[in-house]
């Protein structure tokens, strides 16, 4: 399982993912310094909808959604999944390598810089605390979402796109069974219930914004184990 984590691991990490997504980590700290600067408005509600806004709605779903989607995604797209499918391996082996590979990557390039940000924004060590437990508890969910995504339909970053842009923007405010089906409203407000910070960013409890999303993970992750051992690899 170790060499099947290194070489997703090695298949993840690209100059240029490294390069794009470090760019939207630099931007939210410096988002976090403008707003440490800033003379109006209570720092600690701004850089909750800060961390809200840019890393949970944004930051995190994309980063997951790009290193996620691609880890399996990719060699079934070009056909070479095939080499890891005939391989005397566990299915479930090969997803739990493949999103602890996910992982890796994923948690520090979003967590550290959004920490950050929220430390030089000025906010103190609450938010900076619910900043790393909303932002992992979001990565873990949208890793093993688009994990399986990847794995179901070609084109995942268009269909991922649509998930968070579309679903999560806009079909998910509605409330009800659609916001269920979501894992923004639930980070969102783990995050607020955590940093102490707007109540508007809260729509489930502390216990639900936890529970759902890791949830959401491990039947998603299912699923991808029940999809590598059916489907037919060609």
């Amino acid at each position: 399982m170790t060499a099947l984590f290194r070489m997703f691991l090695a298949s993840q990490v690209t100059r240029a993912r490294l390069l794009g997504l470090g760019s939207l980590g630099l931007l939210s700290v410096l988002l976090g310094l403008a707003l440490g600067a800033g003379d109006g408005g209570d720092p600690a509600t701004e850089a909750t909808e800060l961390v809200a806004a840019f890393g949970l709605s944004l930051f995190v779903p994309v980063t997951c959604l790009v290193f996620a989607s691609a880890v399996l995604g990719e060699p079934h797209e070009d056909a070479t999944l095939v080499y890891l499918w005939l391989r005397p391996v566990a299915r479930w082996r090969l997803v739990a390598a493949a999103a602890a590979a996910a992982l890796a990557v994923s948690l520090p390039v979003v967590v550290v810089p959004l920490a950050l940000a929220a430390a030089v924004a000025g906010a103190g060590a609450d938010l900076v605390l619910a900043t790393v437990a909303s932002c992992s508890v979001a990565t873990v969910a949208y890793t093993g979402v688009f994990i399986w995504l990847g794995l179901r339909v070609r084109r995942a970053l268009v269909w991922g796109l649509a998930y968070i842009l579309v679903w999560e923007g806009f079909v998910a405010r509605a409330g009800g069974t659609a916001s269920l089906l979501a894992i923004r409203p639930h980070t969102r407000s783990l995050l607020a219930h955590l940093a102490g910070g707007s109540g508007e960013l809260i729509e489930v409890s502390a216990a639900t914004g936890v529970v759902l999303p890791l949830v959401a993970a491990a039947l998603a992750l299912a699923l991808a184990v029940r999809r590598l051992t059916r489907q037919e690899v060609a």
